[in-house]
Formats: structure tokens, sequence, C-alpha cells
């Protein structure tokens, strides 16, 4: 689990990193041809802000697989490292229950009702569906995230609190 869980880090890392860019040179675009052209371009707009959900919400996906997304585990340090690991595991499952219901199952319904209703985006003609496509791909990878992660609290590959001590004097490494 561990080796496709690495697979999937860099898969999605190189996919961000690249959707980000494109975002990024569509927000040029449109600045530069809005305030140098005087004609903004309705495409470069509308692409950005699809663009931007589909970074967002795998960026979040990702953050998850990082452990780099915010927390609150007072309740897990004040509970001690053995029934911190139980709060950490319970705090996966719910997390992971929400991803695939509501994200995996509610964004898969999105996505078919709204392929089946043929609406379009209106500048780039894009079916909105594959817009919202981002919802079931981003739940489908926190489902995979968190199963790794209660996978490796279970088997003690990975401690559910970093402590003081689990961190370099020179910072977190990456």
């Amino acid at each position: 689990m561990h080796a496709l869980k690495t697979r999937v880090d860099h898969a999605l890392g190189v996919f961000i990193a690249a959707v980000f860019a494109v975002l990024v040179a569509c927000v040029v675009w449109q600045v530069f041809s809005r305030y140098v052209l005087g004609a903004p371009s309705t495409v470069t707009d509308e692409m950005a802000r699809f663009l931007f959900m589909w970074v967002g919400l795998i960026g979040a996906a990702y953050t998850l697989g990082q452990r780099k997304h915010l927390a609150i585990d007072l309740l897990m340090q004040m509970a001690g490292p053995s029934n911190g690991r139980w709060l950490a595991l319970l705090a996966t499952v719910i997390v992971g229950a929400f991803a695939a219901v509501v994200m995996v199952y509610g964004g898969y319904n999105l996505v078919q009702k709204t392929l089946a209703s043929g609406q379009l985006s209106p500048a780039l003609r894009l079916p909105m569906g594959y817009v919202y496509g981002a919802i079931p791909f981003a739940g489908i990878m926190m489902v995979l995230y968190c199963l790794e992660f209660a996978a490796g609290v279970i088997s003690g590959r990975i401690q559910p609190i970093e402590s003081d001590a689990d961190i370099p004097a020179n910072g977190p490494q990456t």
C-alpha cells in the first residue's frame, strides 16, 4: 500500500503543478489582454475558474495524503499515545466516510446528472460534468490516503501525533 501511495503522491504532485502552471498562464493572459490589449479574454477567465476548482480539490487530497492539512490534535495529545492512536483512527474513518459518501458517491451522481443534462460551459462549450469530475476524483484520492494512513497507524508504521523529537532541528523535511 505504501508503494502505491508513493506513486500516487508523485502523479498528483506533477498533475497539480501542471494544472497550476496553466492556471497562472491563463490569469497572466487575462490580465494582459484586459489591461494592455483592452479586450479581455472570456475563454481564459472561465478556464482559470475551472482550473482553480481542480487545483483546490486535488490539492486538498494531496495535502491530506502528506498529512499537512489543518488539524487540531489537542485531544489526541491529551489522550496519550494509545488512546491518541484510536482517536486518530476515528478521525481518519470520519474523514474517509465523508470523502466516500459526499465526494465520491455524491460527486459521481452530480457528474452523471450534469452530463445527462448536456449542460455546457458558456465560453469553452465544455460539458460541465467534466468540470465537476474533480469532486469524485479528489474523494477517491482522499479515501485511498485515509486507508493508507489507517493501515499505517494500525501497523505502527505511522505515529498519529508528531512529537517535537520527530521533527529535525532544522525543521520538517518533505
